[in-house]
């Protein structure tokens, strides 16, 4: 069960829990640059005018400067804070860096990010994101709103985390749709809908009507769009039966089944289309993308992104992309939580290695360095107490194996757990494969 902070917002794991973090992490690259991805890293902190410019809540912004500073005000675009995601300051490096990026640039980036919302199951003010994007020079083939979608289903079904379902629409769907309804708002109307997980489809359809002067059809045909969902190309008739038609409703359906069909054949069952997914950012412009954990739809979505076209951009300069980002503390927290995964143990070691007296301590540490040289983790002991202490001690820190050097100058090794002892070389011995590495598996 993962600990509770002592600072709300700002988690701290246990090292068995670090652990499972780091084995999401690590997972994460591995599949990420496998599909060629390169890693960056960027900065902790921007200007304020940098972070706000595409109109984020500054109150969710911490703001950065020396106790003795002078107070700086809201107002200076030139104060610095503490980045809020990751994706507003990729678009500053790929603008600042253009001239050294190959084009279509895919990069991943996982960090510490900073937000000052109220801490709740989920959420925190100091969180871990794993983001992927395609940015492109001008212009992106749509094939790259269709690889995301793979390689994020791909690397999350990698994870011990469950069943999952990447909701996938697209924009020029909905608003193609909203135009056809007569309906000019469409920021607006995909507002309104992003709302209606959380408040439910009359509350959505009274903010239709009040907020954007809807009548009762467009309310209702809006609200039967957002219930179709389907795990294949099939939702292409369910919209066309709805009998609204715009061009560009029949581009924004174009390109969603270009996705979904890939991923019947790719990732069966995981990827489909939903209808309801709105985002309620302005700048995603096609494909638009969120994941929840089946059985925990609660915590929200763990994975989202989408097409933006202009994110990125400086005088005539425009680098669309497609992006999506994973929430790895949020991610994490209920793993751990739900106890859904667990380390093998709480130290890389796999192996303890004894003293029989305090002399053998340098042929001790000969032995550790053979074992090390293969790849395999382990420590020696400190002092030459009982054996049945020091094997005490590997078992409270969950190293499986004890190694012992007789006087002649032989070897020994003992599986603690099962009690097993044999004859072992430092030279070939190898623990089993599920051994030599701290294993992170899903429960049951």
């Amino acid at each position: 069960m993962a600990r509770k902070a002592s600072l709300s917002g700002f988690p701290e794991w246990l090292p068995q829990e670090r652990a499972v973090e780091q084995h999401v992490l690590d997972t994460l690259r591995r599949i990420f640059e496998l599909h060629g991805f390169a890693n960056i890293e960027t900065r902790a902190v921007e200007t304020v005018g940098q972070l706000l410019r595409k109109g984020e809540i500054d109150k969710e912004v911490y703001g950065l400067s020396r106790l003795a500073a002078e107070e700086t005000t809201k107002s200076d675009p030139n104060a610095l804070a503490l980045h809020f995601d990751l994706t507003v300051p990729f678009a500053r490096y790929v603008v600042e860096n253009a001239g050294h990026l190959a084009f279509p640039f895919r990069r991943y980036q996982m960090q510490k990010v900073w937000r000052g919302e109220r801490p709740q199951d989920g959420r925190f003010r100091e969180f871990t994101q794993a983001d992927i994007d395609v940015v492109g020079d001008g212009t992106l083939p749509f094939r790259y709103d269709v690889e995301l979608a793979l390689v994020i289903a791909e690397a999350l079904s990698a994870l011990p985390i469950g069943d999952f379902r990447l909701r996938v629409n697209n924009r020029k769907l909905a608003e193609g749709f909203y135009l056809g309804l007569g309906l000019q708002d469409t920021a607006g109307v995909l507002r309104c809908i992003d709302k209606l997980e959380k408040i439910g489809a009359d509350k959505v359809a009274e903010l239709l009507k009040t907020e954007l002067g809807a009548t009762d059809e467009q309310v209702a045909a809006a609200l039967a769009l957002a219930q179709i969902c389907t795990e294949d190309t099939s939702f292409v008739q369910q919209v066309r039966a709805l009998g609204i038609t715009h061009p560009l409703l029949e581009e924004g359906l174009d390109e969603l089944a270009q996705v979904i069909e890939a991923a019947v054949r790719r990732a069966p069952g995981k990827v489909v289309a939903d209808m309801s997914i709105a985002r309620g950012l302005d700048y995603y412009t096609g494909t638009v993308y969120e994941t929840v954990l089946v059985g925990h739809e609660s915590l929200g979505s763990i994975c989202s992104g989408g097409r933006y076209e202009s994110l990125a951009s400086t005088g005539k300069k425009n680098y669309p992309g497609v992006g999506l980002s994973i929430g790895v503390t949020r991610l994490v927290s209920r793993m751990l939580g739900e106890e859904t995964a667990t380390a093998a143990r709480s130290v890389p070691s796999a192996v303890l290695v004894t003293l029989a007296n305090d002399e053998s301590w340098h042929e001790a540490q000969d032995v550790a360095a053979a074992l090390r040289s293969r790849g395999i983790a382990c420590e020696v002991a400190a002092k030459a107490e009982k054996f049945g202490k020091q094997i005490k001690y590997a078992d409270k820190r969950g190293i499986p194996f004890v190694w012992f050097t007789a006087e002649d100058g032989t070897h020994e090794v003992k599986d603690i757990r099962s009690g097993e002892q044999a004859s072992a070389d430092p030279a070939i011995w190898l623990p089993a494969a599920a051994d030599l590495t701290n294993q992170v598996t899903a429960a049951g």
